[in-house]
C-alpha cells in the first residue's frame, strides 16, 4: 500500500514540476471549458462554476425588494429535486454509483462539482445526474421552507458571536453601497418564494455565465462530449452584468458591545481584482507581513514579543471587484487598544520600509516550495484551474507561478502595498473593545 501511495505522489509531483497542461474551448452553448487530463487514479473531477454569487444580485440593494440569500439557497436547493426525483433518491442514485457531488457558494460565484470513477459505467450515470439537476431542478417548496429555516437559524446565531459580528459589520463597512457588503437577513431570507429561485436559476445558471472544469482519466474527445451536454442543458440566461465599481471606505473605528472576554478586531479595505499585476508582490509580501505564521512579522510583534494574541493574520482576497485586505486578531479586552496600536505600526512600517532581503528570500522559497502541495490531487487541481477559468487568468498561470515569484524584488512589494493598502482608507471593527 505504501508503495501504490508513493507512487501516485510521484505522479502527481511529476506532474506539477512538468506544469499542469490546460487545454481550452468554448462549448457551442457558449460555456469555457478548462480541461486537464490526469491519468494517476481512474477518477473523474466536473465542476460548474456560474456567475451567480451572493453579489450578483443587483436589487439585494433596493429597499423593499432585498432577498439577499436567495443565490446561496438557489445553489443549495439545485439537489434537492430534478428529472422525477426527490433529494433522497438523487442521493441514493449517487451512493449506488459510488459518485459525490457538492455545491458550493461565495460572492461572485456559485459551484456545483462532482467527483465519479472514470469507468464509463460509472462515468455516465453520474453525469447523466449532474446533467438533470442542471436542467431541470424542481426547487420544492417542503425543502426551501426547511433550509430557509436553517438559514435563519444560522443568522441568528451568527449575531450571538462576535467573531460572526465582527465578519459581518467588517465586509458591510468597508463595501459600503456594494453587493460585497451586503449579507442576508432573517427578513431577506424569510421573504424569499420558490418562483424567486427559478427565477435566480434561470437568469444566472446560463451557459454564458459558465466555466467548466474537467480534471481527469478522459481524452479530450470525451471532456469535450462532456462539456457540450453539461451546457446544453442550461437555462438561456443572460450574459453576466458586471458589477458596480467599489468605493473606498473613509478610515474609521466601529465599536461594538458584547459581553465576550477577548476583544474581535478586523482591520481592512478594499484592494485587488484577480488578474492585477500587483499580485505576486503583494503575494510575496503579504507573507511577511501576515501570512507567514509564526515567521510573520505581525505573529512576532504581537504575539512573541508581547503576548497580545494567540494569532493574528493579514491576507488579500482577490474578487472580480476589488477583495479585500484584511488584519485579523484576537486579544483580552483590557489590552486591546495596545495590540491595536501595534498591529498599526507594524504596518505602517511595513509600508514604509516593505521586506528585508531576508525575508523577501525565506518568502520566496517558502512559496514557491509549497506550490506543489497546493497541486498533489485532482481535486486540488480541480480548485486551482476553476479559479483560472472562472477569473479568465492566462492558461499557463499554474506553470509560471514559480518565475513570479521569484521575479518579485523588495521595492515591487513596497510600491504595491502602497498602491493597494492606504491608510486612510482602512476600516477597524472592534466587537467586544473596551
Amino acid at each position: 500500500m505504501k508503495k501504490i501511495l508513493f507512487a501516485v505522489l510521484c505522479l502527481f509531483a511529476a506532474a506539477v514540476q512538468a506544469g499542469v497542461n490546460i487545454e481550452h474551448w468554448t462549448t457551442p452553448a457558449g460555456a469555457r471549458v478548462y480541461f486537464v487530463a490526469s491519468r494517476a487514479l481512474p477518477m473523474l473531477d466536473v465542476r460548474v462554476d456560474f456567475a451567480a454569487g451572493s453579489a450578483t444580485l443587483p436589487a439585494s440593494l433596493t429597499p423593499g425588494a432585498n432577498l439577499a440569500g436567495v443565490a446561496g439557497l438557489t445553489n443549495e436547493l439545485l439537489e434537492a429535486g430534478a428529472a422525477g426525483m426527490d433529494e433522497e433518491q438523487i442521493a441514493a442514485r449517487f451512493a449506488d454509483i459510488g459518485a459525490r457531488l457538492s455545491s458550493s457558494s461565495s460572492l461572485d460565484r456559485a459551484s456545483l462539482s462532482l467527483r465519479t470513477l472514470s469507468a464509463r459505467a460509472e462515468r455516465d450515470a453520474a453525469l447523466e445526474l449532474m446533467h438533470a439537476i442542471l436542467a431541470t431542478p424542481t426547487f420544492p417548496d417542503g425543502a426551501l421552507e426547511r433550509e430557509k429555516a436553517r438559514s435563519i437559524s444560522a443568522i441568528q446565531e451568527a449575531e450571538t458571536r462576535p467573531e460572526s459580528i465582527a465578519a459581518r459589520r467588517f465586509s458591510e463597512a468597508i463595501y459600503p453601497g456594494h453587493p460585497y457588503g451586503v449579507n442576508a437577513t432573517v427578513d431577506s431570507v424569510g421573504r424569499i418564494s420558490r418562483d424567486d429561485l427559478v427565477a435566480f436559476w434561470r437568469g444566472h445558471y446560463g451557459a454564458r455565465r459558465a466555466a467548466i472544469t474537467i480534471v481527469g482519466d478522459v481524452s479530450r474527445a470525451e471532456a469535450e462530449n462532456i462539456a457540450a451536454r453539461l451546457s446544453d442543458a442550461l437555462p438561456d440566461a443572460p450574459a453576466e452584468v458586471p458589477l458596480p465599481a467599489v468605493t473606498l471606505p473613509e478610515r474609521q473605528t466601529l465599536r461594538i458591545p458584547h459581553p465576550a472576554a477577548q476583544s474581535h478586531i478586523l482591520i481592512g479595505l478594499p484592494s485587488i481584482r484577480r488578474g492585477d499585476p500587483d499580485f505576486f508582490p503583494l503575494l510575496v509580501g503579504n507573507y511577511v507581513l501576515g501570512g507567514g505564521g509564526f515567521v510573520s512579522r505581525l505573529m512576532k510583534e504581537v504575539r512573541e514579543k508581547r503576548g497580545y494574541a494567540y494569532s493574528v493574520y493579514s491576507y488579500f482576497s482577490p474578487l472580480k471587484s476589488e477583495g479585500p485586505f484584511q488584519i485579523g486578531l484576537q486579544t483580552k479586552r483590557a489590552q486591546a487598544g495596545e495590540a491595536l496600536q501595534v498591529v498599526d505600526t507594524t504596518l505602517a512600517q511595513f509600508l514604509k520600509q516593505g521586506p528585508t532581503e531576508s525575508e523577501l528570500r525565506e518568502a520566496k522559497k517558502h512559496l514557491i516550495d509549497s506550490q506543489a502541495l497546493g497541486l498533489d490531487s485532482n481535486a486540488k487541481i480541480l480548485g486551482a484551474v476553476s479559479i483560472i477559468g472562472f477569473y479568465g487568468l492566462p492558461l499557463d498561470w499554474i506553470a509560471d507561478y514559480p518565475r513570479r515569484v521569484e521575479a518579485v524584488t523588495a521595492a515591487q512589494v513596497r510600491q504595491a502595498f502602497n498602491r493597494h493598502v492606504q491608510p486612510e482608507h482602512l476600516v477597524t471593527v472592534i466587537v467586544a473593545g473596551d
